[in-house]
């Protein structure tokens, strides 16, 4: 009588549990690893727009009202004030938060004298949702890598112990 269990055939009939991460532990921590990797990438990725987001604190204070509604995360909320006599109608820049307020919310925005195009919620001045993400991805990047290397020493751990009890035995 042949058993088969998760494409493993066993001639005797006993039962097998060995599943492919018992099998391979290298090849679950090498996935853990790779998804740390990339974690840690995407939060030096949003580390850009915080420090934009940061650079008009020194910026020219206005009054604005939300003129277009959307994922002010990703950059696609505008909003509407006057700068230099002029009505201005500009993104907010990606990192802004804020995207659950409706249009003709008013707010305040800090913009650049010579360039009101480039303008920033008051709210937003120090990293705003793109410095929370960052350090959300970043912190999520240290736990995979810190899981991964656990990972790899309680392989090698049972690996050098397999290997020691094989030789006494």
């Amino acid at each position: 009588m042949v058993r088969e269990l998760d494409g493993i055939t066993d001639p005797s009939g006993a039962q097998q549990v060995a599943p492919l991460v018992k099998r391979r532990p290298l090849l679950a921590v090498g996935v853990v690893l790779c998804v740390g990797l990339l974690l840690a990438v995407l939060s030096l990725l949003m580390l850009t727009p915080a420090q934009h987001l940061r650079s008009l604190r020194d910026g020219v204070q206005a009054s604005a009202t939300l003129h277009e509604a959307g994922s002010c995360i990703l950059g696609d909320c505008r909003v509407k004030f006057e700068a230099n006599e002029q009505t201005v109608v500009a993104n907010l820049p990606v990192g802004s938060s804020g995207g659950k307020r409706s249009v003709g919310d008013q707010m305040t925005v800090r913009h650049q004298a010579d360039d009101p195009q480039v303008v920033a919620r008051e709210d937003d001045l120090y990293g705003g949702g793109a410095a929370v993400l960052a350090m959300t991805l970043g912190v999520t990047s240290l736990l995979c890598l810190l899981l991964s290397v656990m990972a790899a020493v309680h392989a090698m751990r049972q690996r050098h112990s397999r290997t020691t009890s094989d030789r006494t035995a």
